[in-house]
């Protein structure tokens, strides 16, 4: 059953969903590797980190729910049930338990990479099928750089 009908050729309508689904449990995954490191992060840099945290979870969540509306709009129904994260999700995560304010910090740099370098690949793969989908994106990628680019910053060489 399709709902709402895209203007989109079938094989460019694929290419952006896939691109979107992708994306959105990427997101959806980085939203609670965000709130898990949120709260178990331990050290001197505990607060700070902790409030960074909830930024990444905040941009994400939101993020997520562009691109999932982004894919509705196609006529794609987004999917971003637990099982399905949970299947598929496969960034870089916090182990169990307690995590040193630095150990927050590299998990989170490393899944953002991560991520940027995945949304990369689907920025080209869209780039013909569909440039709204492309900027979507795109815009996606340059927000979470900065995030990863801050936490980085916070274990640079000469930090704490």
């Amino acid at each position: 059953m399709t709902v709402v009908r895209s203007t989109l050729p079938d094989e460019a309508r694929r290419v952006s969903c896939e691109a979107l689904q992708d994306t959105l449990v990427d997101l959806l995954g980085l939203s609670l590797i965000g709130k898990q490191a949120h709260w178990n992060v331990v050290g001197p840099r505990f607060r700070s980190v902790h409030l960074q945290l909830d930024e990444v979870v905040s941009a994400a969540r939101t993020h997520a729910d562009t691109v999932a509306e982004r894919a509705a709009t196609l006529g794609v129904p987004p999917d971003g049930r637990p099982e399905t994260i949970a299947k598929v999700f496969s960034l870089p995560a916090p182990k169990e338990g307690w995590l040193r304010d630095s150990e927050a910090i590299e998990v989170m740099t490393e899944a953002l990479g991560s991520a940027v370098l995945r949304l990369r690949k689907r920025i080209d793969a869209t780039e013909k099928a569909d440039p709204v989908t492309q900027d979507l994106l795109i815009s996606v990628t340059a927000d979470l750089e900065k995030q990863r680019w801050m936490f980085e910053a916070e274990n640079s060489p000469g930090g704490s």
